[in-house]
């Protein structure tokens, strides 16, 4: 069974875009990194996470936490 975690305030998409900035990262870059981990995510599918449109599944959380190198913790301050 997925575990997903609907996005609460679109905290957790603003705390992604603003360490993908730090990374100076673009959305398709995240976006093909994810791919090459296994996830089947588009730009645009990116982009509705950081918007707090797509609820996100932990595995893909962890997976962003290991590509932006940030804390998984972080993501949800």
């Amino acid at each position: 069974m997925e575990q997903k975690i609907k996005q609460d305030n679109a905290s957790i998409g603003k705390n992604l875009k603003k360490y993908r900035l730090r990374r100076n990262l673009t959305q398709e870059q995240v976006a093909a990194q994810l791919q090459i981990k296994g996830f089947n995510v588009s730009r645009s599918t990116y982009s509705a996470i950081e918007n707090g449109r797509y609820s996100i599944r932990v595995s893909e959380l962890v997976a962003l936490s290991e590509i932006l190198q940030v804390d998984y913790n972080a993501l949800f301050i």
